[in-house]
């Protein structure tokens, strides 16, 4: 009788989760730019009809680019990629009807030089000092 009820449980528990659908789709981005030599994770949530947000992957959106390739959710940029812009394009794969497209831009700063292991223990070491009772 116990394994009847759990199993009764467990299906309609089963059912509710798959009921769930994807109403609406949202880019969620890391950043503002796209970087060249970099693989640029694209960001996109789902909405499903009980409200929450859940992340979707290639797995349920099918990806595509005015220029260069994804590989999954990443949008590989080459390091001579000459264009000032990318459109992207995002599809939910269960329902076609749902896609989303936005132009990012590409970074056009270098990044600034990180510090080397000398300039954080000289920087730490200094903090350190100023911390000290007197």
């Amino acid at each position: 009788m116990i394994r009847i009820l759990f199993l009764i449980s467990f299906c309609s528990i089963r059912l509710c989760l798959e009921a769930q659908q994807v109403d609406s789709i949202y880019f969620n981005l890391y950043t503002d730019s796209l970087k060249k030599g970099t693989h640029n994770y694209i960001n996109v949530d789902g909405k499903l009809s009980n409200g929450k947000w859940i992340p979707l992957t290639a797995k349920e959106i099918r990806f595509s680019a005015s220029a260069c390739k994804f590989s999954g959710n990443e949008l590989i940029v080459p390091a001579d990629f000459g264009a000032d812009k990318i459109t992207i394009k995002a599809v939910l794969k269960s329902n076609p009807n749902l896609w989303l497209e936005k132009t990012i831009w590409i970074k056009k700063k270098p990044d600034p030089d990180l510090p080397t292991l000398d300039e954080v223990m000289k920087t730490k070491g200094k903090e350190k000092e100023k911390q000290k009772p007197k």
